[in-house]
Protein backbone atom coordinates (compact mmCIF):
# COMPACT_ATOMS: atom_id res chain seq x y z
CA UNK A 1 0.00 0.00 0.00
CA UNK A 2 1.37 3.36 -0.82
CA UNK A 3 1.84 6.16 1.54
CA UNK A 4 -0.64 8.42 0.18
CA UNK A 5 -3.46 5.67 -0.07
CA UNK A 6 -2.26 5.00 3.65
CA UNK A 7 -3.20 8.30 4.48
CA UNK A 8 -6.76 7.79 3.13
CA UNK A 9 -7.61 4.62 5.10
CA UNK A 10 -9.67 6.78 7.86
CA UNK A 11 -11.83 8.52 5.21
CA UNK A 12 -12.53 5.11 3.58
CA UNK A 13 -13.54 3.81 6.83
CA UNK A 14 -15.93 6.73 7.59
CA UNK A 15 -17.33 6.66 4.32
CA UNK A 16 -18.20 2.60 4.79
CA UNK A 17 -19.80 4.18 8.15
CA UNK A 18 -22.26 6.06 6.31
CA UNK A 19 -20.10 9.60 6.78
CA UNK A 20 -20.90 12.14 4.23
CA UNK A 21 -17.87 13.13 1.93
CA UNK A 22 -16.76 16.37 3.27
CA UNK A 23 -17.32 14.72 7.02
CA UNK A 24 -15.13 11.83 6.20
CA UNK A 25 -12.14 14.18 4.90
CA UNK A 26 -12.36 16.15 8.14
CA UNK A 27 -12.31 13.29 10.25
CA UNK A 28 -9.37 11.18 8.26
CA UNK A 29 -7.41 15.62 8.50
CA UNK A 30 -7.78 15.18 12.05
CA UNK A 31 -7.20 11.16 12.43
CA UNK A 32 -4.13 11.92 9.97
CA UNK A 33 -2.49 14.97 12.18
CA UNK A 34 -3.08 13.20 15.35
CA UNK A 35 -1.25 10.38 13.73
CA UNK A 36 1.42 12.89 12.32
CA UNK A 37 1.70 14.31 16.29
CA UNK A 38 2.30 11.05 17.83
CA UNK A 39 5.20 10.11 15.08
CA UNK A 40 6.63 13.71 15.32
CA UNK A 41 6.64 13.36 18.98
CA UNK A 42 7.96 9.68 19.52
CA UNK A 43 10.20 9.88 16.59
CA UNK A 44 12.08 13.22 18.93
CA UNK A 45 11.84 11.44 21.69
CA UNK A 46 14.54 8.69 20.60
CA UNK A 47 16.71 10.68 18.53
CA UNK A 48 16.79 12.82 21.48
CA UNK A 49 17.69 10.13 24.02
CA UNK A 50 20.05 8.68 21.30
CA UNK A 51 22.20 11.74 20.90
CA UNK A 52 22.07 12.11 24.75
CA UNK A 53 23.71 8.78 25.29
CA UNK A 54 26.06 9.55 22.61
CA UNK A 55 26.98 13.05 23.66
CA UNK A 56 27.39 11.55 27.58
CA UNK A 57 29.82 8.52 26.46
CA UNK A 58 31.69 11.10 24.47
CA UNK A 59 32.02 13.43 27.40
CA UNK A 60 33.32 10.49 29.49
CA UNK A 61 35.77 9.48 26.78
CA UNK A 62 37.20 12.83 26.17
CA UNK A 63 38.82 15.40 28.66
CA UNK A 64 37.84 18.57 27.15
CA UNK A 65 35.34 20.60 28.64
CA UNK A 66 33.77 21.48 24.84
CA UNK A 67 31.59 18.45 24.79
CA UNK A 68 29.94 19.83 28.24
CA UNK A 69 29.25 23.18 27.19
CA UNK A 70 27.25 21.58 24.32
CA UNK A 71 24.75 19.50 26.55
CA UNK A 72 24.65 22.89 28.52
CA UNK A 73 24.05 25.05 26.08
CA UNK A 74 21.01 22.96 24.76
CA UNK A 75 22.97 22.37 21.33
CA UNK A 76 21.66 18.30 21.11
CA UNK A 77 17.68 19.46 21.93
CA UNK A 78 17.48 21.94 19.42
CA UNK A 79 19.56 19.39 16.69
CA UNK A 80 17.14 17.02 17.14
CA UNK A 81 14.47 19.68 16.38
CA UNK A 82 16.02 20.71 13.03
CA UNK A 83 16.37 16.53 12.14
CA UNK A 84 12.70 16.11 13.07
CA UNK A 85 11.68 18.69 10.83
CA UNK A 86 12.61 17.18 8.19
CA UNK A 87 10.36 14.23 8.80
CA UNK A 88 7.30 16.52 9.09
CA UNK A 89 8.09 17.99 6.17
CA UNK A 90 8.10 14.84 4.96
CA UNK A 91 4.92 14.11 6.39
CA UNK A 92 2.70 16.69 6.22
CA UNK A 93 2.03 16.46 2.38
CA UNK A 94 0.53 13.06 3.23
CA UNK A 95 -1.11 14.09 5.90
CA UNK A 96 -3.11 17.00 3.42
CA UNK A 97 -3.98 14.49 0.99
CA UNK A 98 -7.40 15.93 0.56
CA UNK A 99 -6.02 19.67 0.63
CA UNK A 100 -3.29 19.64 -1.39
CA UNK A 101 -4.12 23.52 -1.79
CA UNK A 102 -2.87 23.94 1.62
CA UNK A 103 0.70 21.55 1.21
CA UNK A 104 2.29 25.01 -0.19
CA UNK A 105 1.44 27.29 2.98
CA UNK A 106 2.23 23.96 5.30
CA UNK A 107 5.56 24.48 3.48
CA UNK A 108 6.07 28.17 3.76
CA UNK A 109 4.88 27.63 7.37
CA UNK A 110 7.47 24.53 7.96
CA UNK A 111 10.43 26.26 6.21
CA UNK A 112 9.79 29.25 8.60
CA UNK A 113 10.31 27.68 11.45
CA UNK A 114 13.69 25.20 9.74
CA UNK A 115 14.90 28.60 9.45
CA UNK A 116 14.27 29.89 12.86
CA UNK A 117 15.11 26.38 14.42
CA UNK A 118 19.00 26.95 12.79
CA UNK A 119 19.51 30.06 14.10
CA UNK A 120 18.76 28.12 17.32
CA UNK A 121 21.31 25.47 16.74
CA UNK A 122 24.07 28.14 15.41
CA UNK A 123 23.33 30.03 18.56
CA UNK A 124 23.69 27.53 21.28
CA UNK A 125 26.97 26.07 19.21
CA UNK A 126 28.52 30.12 19.19
CA UNK A 127 27.21 29.48 22.80
CA UNK A 128 29.36 26.72 23.36
CA UNK A 129 32.21 28.09 21.51
CA UNK A 130 31.90 31.54 23.97
CA UNK A 131 31.49 29.39 27.33
CA UNK A 132 34.84 27.32 26.50
CA UNK A 133 37.19 30.07 25.44
CA UNK A 134 36.18 31.84 28.98
CA UNK A 135 37.99 28.62 30.08
CA UNK A 136 40.64 29.67 28.80
CA UNK A 137 43.45 31.83 30.52
CA UNK A 138 44.28 33.99 27.22
CA UNK A 139 40.19 34.55 26.60
CA UNK A 140 38.79 35.07 30.30
CA UNK A 141 39.03 38.18 29.98
CA UNK A 142 38.62 39.49 26.70
CA UNK A 143 35.00 41.34 25.44
CA UNK A 144 33.79 37.91 23.59
CA UNK A 145 30.33 38.66 24.50
CA UNK A 146 30.20 41.63 21.94
CA UNK A 147 31.17 39.41 19.45
CA UNK A 148 29.05 36.79 20.19
CA UNK A 149 26.28 39.17 19.99
CA UNK A 150 27.15 41.19 16.93
CA UNK A 151 27.73 37.58 15.22
CA UNK A 152 24.11 36.81 16.38
CA UNK A 153 22.43 40.19 15.37
CA UNK A 154 24.03 39.11 11.38
CA UNK A 155 22.76 35.47 11.66
CA UNK A 156 19.37 36.90 13.02
CA UNK A 157 19.07 39.66 10.02
CA UNK A 158 19.81 37.00 7.43
CA UNK A 159 17.44 34.58 9.06
CA UNK A 160 14.34 37.35 8.80
CA UNK A 161 15.39 38.14 5.03
CA UNK A 162 15.47 34.39 4.51
CA UNK A 163 11.84 33.97 6.19
CA UNK A 164 10.38 37.12 4.53
CA UNK A 165 11.98 35.56 1.16
CA UNK A 166 9.84 32.23 1.84
CA UNK A 167 6.75 34.13 2.67
CA UNK A 168 6.74 36.71 -0.08
CA UNK A 169 8.18 34.59 -2.64
CA UNK A 170 10.29 37.28 -3.68
CA UNK A 171 14.33 37.13 -4.17
CA UNK A 172 16.41 38.08 -1.45
CA UNK A 173 18.28 40.69 -2.99
CA UNK A 174 15.03 42.33 -3.72
CA UNK A 175 14.83 43.36 -0.23
CA UNK A 176 18.53 44.16 -0.17
CA UNK A 177 17.90 46.73 -2.30
CA UNK A 178 15.33 47.81 -0.21
CA UNK A 179 17.24 48.38 2.65
CA UNK A 180 19.63 50.12 0.87
CA UNK A 181 17.25 52.74 0.16
CA UNK A 182 16.61 52.54 3.93
CA UNK A 183 19.98 53.04 4.72
CA UNK A 184 19.77 56.15 6.59
CA UNK A 185 16.93 54.48 8.50
CA UNK A 186 18.62 51.75 9.68
CA UNK A 187 21.71 53.93 10.45
CA UNK A 188 19.57 55.56 12.71
CA UNK A 189 17.58 52.77 14.62
CA UNK A 190 20.80 50.47 15.17
CA UNK A 191 23.00 53.45 16.55
CA UNK A 192 23.09 52.39 19.38
CA UNK A 193 24.76 48.82 18.27
CA UNK A 194 26.73 50.59 16.14
CA UNK A 195 28.48 52.53 18.40
CA UNK A 196 29.14 49.49 20.83
CA UNK A 197 30.37 47.32 18.52
CA UNK A 198 32.43 49.84 17.40
CA UNK A 199 33.37 50.86 21.18
CA UNK A 200 33.73 47.08 22.25
CA UNK A 201 36.37 46.58 19.50
CA UNK A 202 38.65 49.69 20.15
CA UNK A 203 38.24 48.62 24.11
CA UNK A 204 40.03 44.91 22.92
CA UNK A 205 42.33 46.27 20.69
CA UNK A 206 43.50 48.78 22.94
CA UNK A 207 43.47 46.47 25.83
CA UNK A 208 41.83 49.32 27.94
CA UNK A 209 39.48 47.22 30.11
CA UNK A 210 39.69 43.33 30.42
CA UNK A 211 36.77 41.56 32.50
CA UNK A 212 38.21 41.45 36.01
CA UNK A 213 39.47 44.52 36.11
CA UNK A 214 38.91 47.36 38.95
CA UNK A 215 37.70 50.59 37.82
CA UNK A 216 36.15 53.64 39.40
CA UNK A 217 33.96 56.09 36.81
CA UNK A 218 32.83 58.41 39.36
CA UNK A 219 29.79 59.76 36.19
CA UNK A 220 27.80 56.59 36.84
CA UNK A 221 29.28 55.82 40.49
CA UNK A 222 30.95 53.28 39.30
CA UNK A 223 33.65 51.34 41.50
CA UNK A 224 34.37 47.93 41.69
CA UNK A 225 35.16 44.91 39.33
CA UNK A 226 34.55 44.69 35.54
CA UNK A 227 32.26 40.98 35.34
CA UNK A 228 30.63 41.30 31.66
CA UNK A 229 31.40 43.51 28.40
CA UNK A 230 29.05 43.21 25.68
CA UNK A 231 27.84 45.14 22.77
CA UNK A 232 25.39 47.74 24.71
CA UNK A 233 26.91 47.71 27.87
CA UNK A 234 30.04 47.12 30.63
CA UNK A 235 28.53 45.68 34.06
CA UNK A 236 30.66 46.40 37.20
CA UNK A 237 29.50 44.87 40.71
CA UNK A 238 30.82 47.30 43.17
CA UNK A 239 32.21 47.13 46.19
CA UNK A 240 28.88 47.50 48.18
CA UNK A 241 27.69 44.16 45.62
CA UNK A 242 25.81 46.73 43.83
CA UNK A 243 25.76 46.48 39.74
CA UNK A 244 26.69 49.31 37.54
CA UNK A 245 25.53 49.55 33.77
CA UNK A 246 27.73 51.55 32.04
CA UNK A 247 27.11 51.63 27.58
CA UNK A 248 30.15 50.42 26.39
CA UNK A 249 30.82 53.41 23.83
CA UNK A 250 31.25 55.80 27.16
CA UNK A 251 34.14 53.65 28.09
CA UNK A 252 36.08 55.33 24.97
CA UNK A 253 34.00 58.76 24.95
CA UNK A 254 34.38 59.68 28.71
CA UNK A 255 36.75 59.21 31.73
CA UNK A 256 37.63 56.47 33.86
CA UNK A 257 40.30 55.31 36.22
CA UNK A 258 41.70 51.54 35.43
CA UNK A 259 43.17 50.08 38.88
CA UNK A 260 45.42 46.97 36.68
CA UNK A 261 48.53 49.50 36.56
CA UNK A 262 48.48 48.99 40.54
CA UNK A 263 47.43 45.63 40.22
CA UNK A 264 49.96 44.04 37.85
CA UNK A 265 52.89 46.29 39.96
CA UNK A 266 54.82 45.73 42.34
CA UNK A 267 52.85 47.08 45.04
CA UNK A 268 49.85 49.89 45.53
CA UNK A 269 50.18 53.42 46.69
CA UNK A 270 50.05 54.93 50.48
CA UNK A 271 49.85 58.52 50.38
CA UNK A 272 48.64 60.42 53.43
CA UNK A 273 49.63 63.26 55.61
CA UNK A 274 49.60 64.31 59.32
CA UNK A 275 49.67 67.85 60.20
CA UNK A 276 51.88 68.91 62.47
CA UNK A 277 51.19 72.07 64.84
CA UNK A 278 53.87 74.85 63.34
CA UNK A 279 53.89 76.13 66.97
CA UNK A 280 55.28 72.99 68.55
CA UNK A 281 58.30 72.90 65.92
CA UNK A 282 61.62 74.00 67.38
CA UNK A 283 65.40 73.62 67.49
CA UNK A 284 67.26 71.03 69.41
CA UNK A 285 69.41 71.62 72.59
CA UNK A 286 72.46 69.28 73.25
CA UNK A 287 70.42 68.04 76.13
CA UNK A 288 67.19 67.20 73.70
CA UNK A 289 70.06 65.43 71.28
CA UNK A 290 71.14 63.35 73.91
CA UNK A 291 67.59 62.47 75.13
CA UNK A 292 66.50 61.68 71.42
CA UNK A 293 69.73 59.18 70.88
CA UNK A 294 67.77 56.66 73.14
CA UNK A 295 65.35 55.90 70.21
CA UNK A 296 66.72 53.10 68.42
CA UNK A 297 66.26 54.20 64.63
CA UNK A 298 68.23 56.99 64.78
CA UNK A 299 70.73 56.71 67.49
CA UNK A 300 73.59 56.47 64.77
CA UNK A 301 71.98 59.22 62.64
CA UNK A 302 72.08 61.65 65.49
CA UNK A 303 75.51 60.70 66.58
CA UNK A 304 77.16 61.01 63.07
CA UNK A 305 74.67 64.53 62.26
CA UNK A 306 75.69 66.31 65.64
CA UNK A 307 78.90 65.60 64.84
CA UNK A 308 79.41 67.49 61.76
CA UNK A 309 77.02 70.26 63.42
CA UNK A 310 79.13 70.96 66.07
CA UNK A 311 82.06 70.81 63.82
CA UNK A 312 81.09 73.46 61.68
CA UNK A 313 79.68 75.42 64.16
CA UNK A 314 83.60 75.25 65.94
CA UNK A 315 85.21 75.46 63.07
CA UNK A 316 83.58 78.76 62.18
CA UNK A 317 83.06 80.12 65.74
CA UNK A 318 79.76 80.07 65.72
CA UNK A 319 78.07 81.86 68.92
CA UNK A 320 76.51 79.07 70.54
CA UNK A 321 74.46 80.87 73.51
CA UNK A 322 71.61 81.44 70.93
CA UNK A 323 70.08 78.12 69.07
CA UNK A 324 69.31 80.09 66.20
CA UNK A 325 73.23 81.27 65.18
CA UNK A 326 74.95 78.14 63.20
CA UNK A 327 73.63 74.57 62.75
CA UNK A 328 71.31 73.68 64.25
CA UNK A 329 68.77 70.25 64.42
CA UNK A 330 65.19 70.49 64.86
CA UNK A 331 62.44 68.73 66.34
CA UNK A 332 60.71 68.28 63.31
CA UNK A 333 63.80 67.22 61.05
CA UNK A 334 64.55 64.35 63.66
CA UNK A 335 60.76 63.39 63.33
CA UNK A 336 61.16 63.01 59.63
CA UNK A 337 64.12 61.15 59.35
CA UNK A 338 62.64 58.64 62.18
CA UNK A 339 59.41 58.37 60.10
CA UNK A 340 61.55 57.69 57.04
CA UNK A 341 64.06 54.76 58.61
CA UNK A 342 60.81 53.39 60.24
CA UNK A 343 59.15 52.95 56.77
CA UNK A 344 62.25 51.50 54.75
CA UNK A 345 62.90 48.70 57.72
CA UNK A 346 59.10 47.98 57.80
CA UNK A 347 58.51 44.47 56.10
CA UNK A 348 55.31 45.75 54.68
CA UNK A 349 56.80 48.44 52.61
CA UNK A 350 58.16 47.25 49.04
CA UNK A 351 61.72 48.85 48.92
CA UNK A 352 62.45 48.42 45.08
CA UNK A 353 59.98 51.11 44.96
CA UNK A 354 60.00 54.42 45.78
CA UNK A 355 59.71 55.59 49.32
CA UNK A 356 59.73 59.29 50.51
CA UNK A 357 58.86 61.33 53.53
CA UNK A 358 58.21 65.20 52.34
CA UNK A 359 57.23 67.92 54.09
CA UNK A 360 54.19 70.11 52.18
CA UNK A 361 53.71 74.04 51.95
CA UNK A 362 52.10 74.77 55.08
CA UNK A 363 48.43 75.66 55.35
CA UNK A 364 46.15 77.25 58.50
CA UNK A 365 45.66 73.74 60.31
CA UNK A 366 49.82 73.03 60.21
CA UNK A 367 52.52 71.53 58.01
CA UNK A 368 51.82 68.58 56.66
CA UNK A 369 54.31 65.65 56.91
CA UNK A 370 53.24 63.47 53.50
CA UNK A 371 54.06 59.63 53.74
CA UNK A 372 54.20 58.42 49.92
CA UNK A 373 55.26 54.72 50.06
CA UNK A 374 54.09 51.23 48.49
CA UNK A 375 52.77 48.19 49.99
CA UNK A 376 54.02 44.95 48.80
CA UNK A 377 49.95 43.70 49.38
CA UNK A 378 47.79 45.05 46.98
CA UNK A 379 44.61 43.24 48.57
CA UNK A 380 42.33 46.06 49.61
CA UNK A 381 41.57 44.80 52.96
CA UNK A 382 45.59 44.37 53.89
CA UNK A 383 46.25 47.37 52.51
CA UNK A 384 44.21 49.04 54.49
CA UNK A 385 45.69 47.41 57.52
CA UNK A 386 48.86 48.32 56.75
CA UNK A 387 48.56 51.47 56.61
CA UNK A 388 46.81 51.48 59.85
CA UNK A 389 49.92 49.79 61.19
CA UNK A 390 52.09 52.28 59.92
CA UNK A 391 50.22 55.44 61.22
CA UNK A 392 49.15 54.16 64.36
CA UNK A 393 53.13 54.02 65.14
CA UNK A 394 53.79 57.26 63.77
CA UNK A 395 50.95 59.13 65.49
CA UNK A 396 52.07 57.97 68.78
CA UNK A 397 55.83 58.31 68.27
CA UNK A 398 54.85 61.75 67.66
CA UNK A 399 54.94 63.32 71.39
CA UNK A 400 58.67 61.90 71.95
CA UNK A 401 59.68 64.36 69.69
CA UNK A 402 58.11 67.29 71.39
CA UNK A 403 55.60 67.55 68.46
CA UNK A 404 51.70 68.04 68.24
CA UNK A 405 49.41 66.75 66.03
CA UNK A 406 46.95 69.64 65.08
CA UNK A 407 43.14 69.15 66.09
CA UNK A 408 40.44 70.94 65.72
CA UNK A 409 38.73 71.92 68.99
CA UNK A 410 36.35 69.40 70.41
CA UNK A 411 33.77 69.90 72.75
CA UNK A 412 35.58 69.04 75.72
CA UNK A 413 38.58 71.13 74.59
CA UNK A 414 36.49 73.82 74.73
CA UNK A 415 35.34 73.56 77.85
CA UNK A 416 38.30 72.73 79.69
CA UNK A 417 39.41 76.32 77.64
CA UNK A 418 36.85 78.39 79.31
CA UNK A 419 37.20 77.12 82.54
CA UNK A 420 40.68 78.35 82.44
CA UNK A 421 39.68 81.04 81.36
CA UNK A 422 37.21 81.69 83.60
CA UNK A 423 40.11 80.47 86.55
CA UNK A 424 42.56 83.35 85.02
CA UNK A 425 39.86 86.14 85.47
CA UNK A 426 38.84 85.19 89.11
CA UNK A 427 42.71 85.02 89.85
CA UNK A 428 43.09 88.69 88.05
CA UNK A 429 39.85 89.89 90.43
CA UNK A 430 42.09 88.30 93.52
CA UNK A 431 45.07 89.96 92.44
Amino acid sequence: MTPSKLTRTFYHLFKDWGWQDSLAVYGNLIINFTVLIIVVYVFNFILRTILRKFMVQLSKRTKTEFDDFLFKNKTIYHFSHLLTLFLVRWLTPLALIDFKHYSDDAKILIDVVTVIIVIMVIRSVILTFRDFLKTLNSFKDKPIDSYIQVFMIFTWFCGFLIIFSHITGKDIWTFLTALGALSAVILLIFKDTILGFVASIQVSVNDTVRIGDWITMEKYAADGDVIEINLASVKVRNFDNTITTIPTYYLISDSFKNWRGMSVSGGRRIKRSILIKSSSIHFLSEAEVDQLKEIHLIKDYLTTRQTEINNYNTENQIEKSTLLNGRNQTNFGVFRKYVDTYLKQHSAINKEMMTMIRQLEPTSQGIPLEIYAFSKDKVWQNYEYIIADIFDHVLAAVPYFNLEIFELPSGKNFQVSLKNEETSQTSDKDA
